[in-house]
């Protein structure tokens, strides 16, 4: 992709998670479409996270969130956020925030602010597993496949995503065989990002809900593109450990320890380069199958 385009995608997708302030702790974000039918889960959980950011001082960083997913999103529509200021500690300050689409909440989410602090430190060790230097990219990865997906969707997957995404370990799309619930992708931003943490923040929000859901079905031998399967995420949660920056390489190590009763719960551990834990991740997903459950 030339560096161009990768600019202009990305300076697309800083746009959509600045949000416009329409009155006092009341903002509105433009929708975009991925190619999933609905507003892609990341880009809420992104923009929710930048319309608390707003609300709080500038020494005060996001350490945790907590969301659930109520509603699908309408791509189409742009979305309003209505912060509700819980709690202004001296270390700690709390966010509820609201997405609302035509009257109705369609995501929530509880999101607290810490002072820096110095403490005790310690770690799980990043696994050794190959880096991202010389690994396919989704993006080659659907342009290779581009002639078994439907001509809309693969118009918009075939757009250029300004967050790059490189799995270790990547299955078939439309030939999936059952694998361990193990999953390692390497992300970064496509170009150079501001100074400032509470945009590498809603940035790794919104690049968190990528390759979630998708690692319960790998012991089935499903994925998300299995036409008898309805998948979509429930919840979220993140925790931020250490600062990092968003255009530098991550390496998102994910788990699934269970899957039951149409639910997969996944687990998500992300690493720094050189090996420094700087979030974890929680999230449980639908993972329905369409033969047996009519939606």
């Amino acid at each position: 992709m030339p560096d161009d385009a990768r600019q202009n995608v990305l300076k697309e997708l800083l746009g959509l998670l600045s949000l416009e302030k329409i009155e006092e702790d009341l903002f509105r974000g433009q929708s975009q479409d991925l190619g999933y039918g609905a507003v892609f889960g990341g880009q809420v959980l992104g923009q929710a996270l930048s319309a608390a950011s707003r609300t709080v001082p500038d020494h005060l960083c996001a350490h945790s969130l907590h969301g659930y997913f109520l509603r699908a999103g309408d791509a189409a529509r742009p979305i309003v956020y209505m912060v509700e200021r819980t709690r202004d500690g001296h270390s700690f300050t709390t966010r509820r925030v609201k997405a609302v689409q035509k009257g109705r909440t369609i995501f929530s989410m509880s999101a607290s602010f810490h002072k820096l602090e110095e403490g005790f430190d310690h770690q799980d060790p990043m696994p050794e597993v190959k880096g991202p230097d010389g690994l396919e990219s989704d993006y080659d990865m659907i342009v290779r496949y581009a002639d078994k997906i439907p001509e809309d969707i693969a118009k918009k997957l075939l757009y250029p995503n300004p967050i790059e995404l490189r799995a270790v370990n990547p299955v078939n799309p439309f030939h999936p065989v059952p694998m361990p619930p193990d999953k390692y992708v390497w992300f970064r931003a496509t170009g150079p990002l501001p100074d400032d943490a509470a945009t590498h923040r809603y940035m790794l929000a919104y690049a968190s809900d990528f390759h979630l859901v998708p690692t319960a079905l790998y012991p089935h031998g499903k994925t998300f593109w299995s036409p008898d399967m309805q998948v979509a995420s429930l919840d979220h949660a993140i925790w931020f450990h250490r600062d990092f920056r968003m255009d530098d390489w991550l390496l998102y190590v994910i788990h699934s320890p269970s899957a039951a009763m149409a639910r997969g719960l996944n687990r998500g551990a992300i690493y720094t380069r050189d090996g420094k834990l700087v979030a974890s991740v929680v999230q449980e997903g639908l993972i329905r199958r369409l033969d047996k459950n009519k939606v």
